[in-house]
């Protein structure tokens, strides 16, 4: 894990999020396909430590904002990918990886259409408007774990393996039950 490349981000996301203060927006709100509400940097941090993401090969953000999950993933050494709709939050992603020359990818598209059986971990910070058709696709689709970032989502069909908190954000880890 590069330490320095995670102040990096840090640092880049915590201005961006004053920068949008100061014009009087909050780092959240609707998008077109659904609700983006930021990660703590800091969260995002010790929850891949504790997972020792290093032991994972692939890893994927559904709904990735403005990107900063996708980029702390990469400083952890594994292939880390973003998908997100809104064009705006995608641009951001884009621009801090070419800043900080990290090694991801993004796609401004819709989660839905993508193919998640090739990733071994798929995160989520989801709002709950589409549960039914994201556990689903999960159903269909994952190999691997899901973490769910927040206690908005909690799928019934899943086999729930662990809950824990970091300063007070849920944390829940998913697998498929059908192997």
């Amino acid at each position: 894990m590069d330490i320095r490349k995670f102040e990096l981000i840090k640092k880049e996301y915590e201005e961006y999020y004053n920068s949008l203060l100061r014009k009087g927006k909050l780092p959240l709100g609707a998008t077109e396909k659904g609700f983006w509400g930021a990660a703590v940097a800091e969260e995002i941090f010790e929850l891949f430590h504790k997972l020792n993401l290093r032991k994972y090969r692939s890893f994927i953000d559904l709904g990735s904002g403005d990107g900063k999950v996708v980029l702390i993933a990469s400083s952890f050494g594994i292939d880390a990918v973003g998908i997100e709709f809104d064009k705006d939050l995608f641009k951001k992603s884009i621009e801090v990886r070419k800043e900080f020359d990290l090694k991801c990818d993004f796609m401004n598209s819709d989660f839905y259409d993508a193919d998640l059986s090739k990733f071994d971990l798929i995160f989520v910070n989801p709002d709950a408007p589409f549960e039914k058709e994201l556990e689903s696709k999960l159903l269909k689709e994952m190999k691997g774990k899901l973490i769910v970032y927040g206690a908005q989502f909690k799928p019934k069909a899943l086999k729930h393996e662990e809950n824990f908190f970091i300063n007070g954000t849920e944390i829940n880890i998913y697998s498929n039950k059908t192997p």
